[in-house]
């Protein structure tokens, strides 16, 4: 999982260097904020589930928690970027998000 984690990671900087190609530092920002909103919480599910396997304590019940914990925390990240981020471009902020969602992608098809 954090191998996945990782790589939403550089796929959120390399959609971030594309948007700044295209639309400017705002549209950079706007990506990798997008995508930030979305790996960061990835990264502390992922943690947590680690502990919780390394432990003996791992249940499914614990896997739902955290998952809840994961979309509460992605939607509270994204208000704060859309109200604290005036300059926010919502194209780059998008395609950050769907980028950063679905990069997993590229690990199924690596051997």
């Amino acid at each position: 999982m954090l191998r996945i984690v990782s790589l939403q990671l550089i796929a959120t900087v390399v959609v971030g260097a594309i948007a700044a190609l295209l639309g400017g530092w705002a549209a950079m920002i706007s990506a990798v904020l997008g995508g930030l909103c979305c790996v960061v919480p990835n990264g502390i599910m992922a943690v947590r589930l680690f502990a919780a396997s390394a432990s003996g304590t791992a249940t499914p019940a614990t896997f739902f928690i955290w998952e809840f914990v994961k979309i509460a925390l992605t939607l509270a990240l994204l208000g704060a970027t859309a109200w604290l981020y005036h300059d926010l471009n919502w194209l780059a902020l998008v395609a950050g998000i769907v980028v950063a969602l679905k990069s997993y992608i590229i690990l199924l098809f690596r051997q």
